[in-house]
């Protein structure tokens, strides 16, 4: 059970994170994140599980556009061309983690947790799981304008869903 985050967080999400660190522990592979609109929050919930957090190798926040291409060297002339949110750069950012790591398996997260500017769409977010030896998979969801905090929770769902079906290839 996560210890820091445990007030902040639905217990099925904690139980979600333990059984995917416990998977990576099992198979002798270790994770990276690389996150913006969730600042962090996945690497902070990966690494709170006590006597599994050593599966978790390092973590990016790369809330910027600067950061993103400084951090895990993504073209800044992607970013202007595809939007920081967007599929391309989600991929992107899952590669960056695994070449900018010793990680096995990467997973991104870039999104609006809303509000956000005019053409932003408050609750989209894309999601990229890269593993070192196999083709890295994409998933967009429209979450809706359920507020950062419920934005960022229903990130973390999925991340971490995206994670347990990579572990289970």
């Amino acid at each position: 059970m996560a210890e820091t985050l445990d007030p902040a967080l639905p217990p099925e999400v904690q139980q979600r994170a333990e059984e995917v660190l416990a998977k990576a522990h099992d198979k002798g592979l270790s994770l990276a994140t690389a996150e913006s609109c969730t600042g962090g929050l996945l690497a902070a919930l990966l690494t709170d599980i006590p006597g599994l957090s050593h599966v978790f190798e390092r973590g990016f926040v790369v809330y910027s556009k600067d950061a993103k291409c400084d951090l895990l060297g993504i073209a800044r002339e992607k970013l202007e061309s595809c939007g920081a949110v967007s599929r391309e750069v989600a991929l992107e950012m899952a590669q960056g983690a695994l070449r900018r790591s010793r990680a096995d398996l990467a997973l991104a997260i870039t999104g609006f947790a809303g509000p956000g500017d005019n053409g932003d769409e408050e609750g989209l977010v894309h999601f990229a799981c890269a593993p070192r030896d196999a083709p890295a998979r994409h998933r967009e969801e429209h979450f809706g304008p359920i507020g950062r905090q419920g934005v960022r929770i229903e990130s973390l769902r999925i991340a971490l869903q995206m994670l347990d079906r990579a572990l289970e290839s």
